[in-house]
């Protein structure tokens, strides 16, 4: 058992500009988190993960950095970080940031200057190809849509990005922009952060020659390098974000006896309702059969060998509710029970702001009311291809990256208690319902249901270091597991439609105690039972 401090820790991820404004211009920031810091001591988190908060023309929301050692105005200044990192280890909570190192925004001050000349030492800083312009190197499409290509007339030569054109990848393969990223992550080691997450770190040994854009041959390297300059020494906690990791290759990532990552975040569970091989906008229904299988051998698959990041939420994904649960006459107990399954299994949860008041996706109408790039670049490219409004405002609603984004309600009054002045997105449609004040007032929450959930993760070992095994691998609508650990047992049952669903185990042996369900009255124990909709129920013996 390779005990650290943040295998039994609870994250909590913050997206700074819809969490808490301050200044009331509509844009959450630093010194907004600030002022909760107490409601997040309460509901029990150790570690709170902001999405980036270093000076951004604000393309991507932040994922484009123009200065990585410097703090966007409109969260605050150096200070207003130093001041939240101070308040935050009284509070007995780490601070983590998220390092953006695959690509840079078109506005840093390296991109201007590769811009000038081929031979200004900055132009190696990012990946060119020459061409004739109207003609890309490849085909390659962007994350964002269109082509990966853009033309500078100045150098006359094509600059790739993964993402927006505004976010030119970065060229790995020079030596000197490595060591400055290193530089600037030690400067945010010497701030006092307890770690980073880093935005597709697997994507930074792309080869765009051979349309290579994740777990490129120099991946390994290159972040053993970076662990060795930077935080390997220390006991920072490090998450990589892996789109492209499976089973085989997550444990190089956060083998206990590597030098790369504490943890990966991997998401074979997360595009399980798409239809294989197309976009994420073109959904399927998700088998949960199918969810239960990857989950499982995501659980068997590193045990020993890495460490498991717990999430169904984050700021790129719709609100799991809404998504896999029901938002409405079951939005409490399905959300209770998406919650209950997740935080038994092994690993780290990761929970994402309004996720522990139950929010649900907001129910926009109109394309007006988003402001993500990457929606607003689907709309238009699917529209000019002849799909209607009304289908792609559908899509929008089922998995907009803006349907987590929208600010967290604290009670029910104007705009939420979010600003006084306008948000710079429309809050939800159910805010007065589905706050924060009208959550604590009700002892049935959900909130006092993530609230129970993290107190347990600290007080049961066998929630951090117990064996999962799925009891029923092939069931269409039950998920039920157990974890067993120094002669402990837990047995979980969730039901995830909304249709009665009978469950017989195969053996029940000694006595049981429930210690968790999202109804008021249960069968007291698992000896044969039937599961209302949503129903989840967490029973331990031993």
């Amino acid at each position: 058992m390779d005990r650290k401090w943040w295998k039994e820790s609870i994250v909590y991820q913050i997206y700074p500009s819809s969490f808490q404004d301050s200044d009331g211009d509509g844009i959450g920031d630093l010194n907004g988190i600030r002022s909760r810091l107490d409601y997040l001591k309460d509901l029990g988190v150790n570690v709170l993960w902001l999405c980036p908060i270093m000076d951004s023309p604000m393309d991507d929301n932040g994922y484009d950095i123009s200065d990585y050692c410097d703090i966007d105005p409109m969260f605050g200044t150096l200070a207003d970080m130093d001041n939240l990192i101070t308040e935050a280890k009284k509070h007995h909570i780490r601070i983590i940031m998220d390092l953006v190192l695959n690509h840079s925004s078109d506005e840093h001050r390296w991109f201007q200057e590769a811009k000038k000349s081929r031979d200004n030492p900055y132009h190696d800083y990012y990946v060119w190809r020459d061409g004739v312009e109207g003609t890309p190197p490849n085909k390659m499409r962007a994350t964002f849509g269109g082509s990966a290509w853009t033309w500078v007339p100045e150098v006359g030569q094509y600059y790739f990005h993964q993402f927006s054109i505004k976010q030119p990848d970065l060229n790995w393969d020079n030596p000197a922009l490595r060591q400055e990223l290193y530089k600037a992550i030690r400067f945010w080691m010497d701030k006092g952060v307890g770690g980073f997450r880093l935005d597709v770190i697997d994507q930074i040994a792309k080869d765009p020659d051979l349309g290579i854009t994740s777990n490129g041959p120099m991946l390994h390297a290159y972040i053993r390098e970076l662990n060795a300059n930077t935080f390997g020494s220390t006991d920072l906690v490090t998450v990589g974000e892996a789109w492209g990791a499976n089973v085989q290759n997550a444990p190089i990532f956060s083998d206990p006896r590597g030098k790369e990552f504490s943890m990966v975040f991997q998401f074979e569970h997360i595009g399980l309702d798409q239809i294989p091989g197309k976009a994420k906008w073109d959904l399927a229904p998700l088998q949960l059969s199918a969810l239960k299988e990857v989950l499982t051998k995501w659980q068997v698959g590193l045990h020993g060998k890495g460490w498991n990041s717990l999430f169904w939420n984050n700021h790129d994904l719709p609100r799991i509710v809404s998504r896999w649960g029901n938002d409405g006459a079951y939005r409490q107990e399905s959300a209770k029970m998406l919650a209950a399954a997740i935080h038994l299994m092994r690993g780290t949860p990761y929970i994402y702001q309004g996720e522990e008041i139950g929010m649900t996706n907001p129910h926009f109408s109109s394309i007006s009311d988003y402001r993500d790039v990457e929606s607003h670049n689907m709309f238009i490219e699917r529209a000019a291809q002849g799909q209607s409004p009304d289908e792609l405002l559908a899509i929008l609603a089922s998995k907009s990256r803006d349907n987590s984004r929208t600010p967290m309600p604290w009670h029910a009054g104007e705009n939420g208690g979010f600003s006084d002045g306008e948000p710079w997105i429309g809050l939800g449609d159910n805010y007065q319902e589905i706050n924060v004040e009208a959550a604590l007032a009700d002892p049935d929450s959900v909130f006092y249901a993530y609230q129970q959930l993290i107190t347990l993760r600290k007080t049961l070992p066998l929630l951090t270091w117990g064996d999962y095994e799925d009891l029923l691998p092939e069931h269409p609508s039950l998920w039920c597991y157990r974890r067993q650990w120094q002669g402990q047992t837990l047995v979980v049952a969730a039901n995830l439609s909304r249709e009665l669903q009978a469950w017989q185990p195969a053996e029940a042996p000694g006595e049981w105690k429930m210690i968790i369900s999202n109804y008021a009255e249960t069968t007291p124990r698992p000896t044969g039972l039937t599961l209302r909709p949503f129903e989840a129920i967490w029973w331990l013996q031993g």
